[in-house]
């Protein structure tokens, strides 16, 4: 379906004035055979940019299907209504309905054979491709395996938060993301889960800095706030394994677990900013962070890594329990511009880098 414009000249004075057709293509063997729909006339005022959107309204009103995404301008849209009412009209008349065939079903003997989901997982997958996040995988460097392994991991915590294995069990009984990657999950073990985990973990700083700026950009964003904050989580076995796993003090009140603490620094949109995993031990009562080779410091200088970061004037919040005598002194020191939000029991001291 398309808009044909013709030139014609009025047999009066012989002026040129144009005329508008909806016309329908269609093939019928090896030749085209193209038919008038309706005569638009001459007063036809949609912008000729806009004849391909109108064309496939047309088509949806026709169908009775609703647009995904109501981007339509408001008068092509109402032209479409209006086309589509009089090709309804003048559409053949609809014949005398027949008698019902009507079949007996014996309901018992109905299944529901491998039922799968796929509304989240295809919203995932559109989300991890605005974020051009699979690019940024191939660019450094994981093949194609591990890849779609971190897929189903990323999206299996957006879809069904839990454990690599309970990721693992919901691609293989219950999610249909392995049919829209062209993945067999059944035949993939949970170790790839671990392993896709494990090369996530290693380009961390890679994958929050890309995420961070395209975020920044989808939004048409400034960072002008960041905000740090504290947890830890507890393992019930020894982890033995887990050299960062300490004793300590638990916010849950499981001190008789090994303990690990997340660092999280977000903006004021909740994007995060940057990580790192801390070991829980004696020292982090409070909320005081142990010295780490790289990274946050031990106590987090809020307003320096907040500065050092983007460049821009910014504010700086932070957990509840941390230290921040030491970001004080420095915020004093280098009188950079940034502010510092210190939050207590009395409400709040804001301080000015410059």
């Amino acid at each position: 379906m398309f808009i044909r414009r013709t030139q014609t000249r009025r047999t009066e004075d012989g002026n040129p004035y144009f005329s508008h057709r909806l016309v329908h293509a269609e093939r019928l063997g090896s030749t085209v055979r193209q038919r008038t729909l309706l005569n638009l006339g001459r007063h036809f005022d949609i912008p000729q940019a806009e004849w391909p959107l109108l064309c496939a309204r047309i088509n949806d009103a026709l169908s009775g299907q609703a647009p995904l995404v109501a981007d339509c301008p408001p008068a092509v849209d109402e032209e479409a209504q209006r086309v589509a009412a009089q090709l309804i009209a003048r559409g053949p008349a609809a014949t005398t309905a027949g008698p019902t065939d009507v079949q007996p079903v014996d309901v018992d003997s109905l299944r529901l054979v491998r039922p799968r989901s796929v509304g989240v997982e295809q919203v995932g997958l559109w989300a991890l491709e605005q974020l051009d996040l699979p690019a940024l995988l191939t660019r450094l460097g994981v093949n194609g395996a591990l890849r779609s392994a971190a897929t189903g991991a990323i999206v299996g915590r957006l879809a069904a938060p839990a454990s690599e294995r309970a990721t693992h069990r919901w691609l293989q009984e219950r999610s249909g993301l392995g049919e829209l990657l062209g993945v067999d999950f059944e035949t993939v073990g949970a170790m790839q889960l671990y392993r896709a985990s494990d090369v996530l973990v290693k380009h961390r700083e890679a994958i929050e800095a890309h995420l961070f700026d395209r975020a920044m950009g989808l939004f048409d964003l400034q960072p002008t706030v960041t905000l740090y904050d504290l947890t830890n989580t507890y393992f019930e076995g020894e982890a033995s394994d887990q050299p960062q796993a300490q004793r300590g003090h638990s916010k849950e009140k499981r001190s008789d677990c090994p303990l690990l603490t997340l660092g999280l620094m977000l903006d004021a949109s909740g994007f995060v900013r940057r990580s790192k995993v801390f070991p829980s031990g004696p020292r982090m009562r409070g909320g005081r962070i142990p010295r780490q080779g790289g990274g946050m410091p031990r106590r987090p200088q809020v307003a320096v890594v907040e500065d050092t970061y983007t460049g821009h004037q910014a504010k700086a919040g932070h957990s509840q329990g941390v230290d921040l005598s030491p970001p004080r002194r420095e915020l004093r020191r280098t009188g950079r511009p940034s502010r510092l939000a210190v939050g207590g029991r009395r409400g709040f001291e804001e301080m000015r880098g410059r």
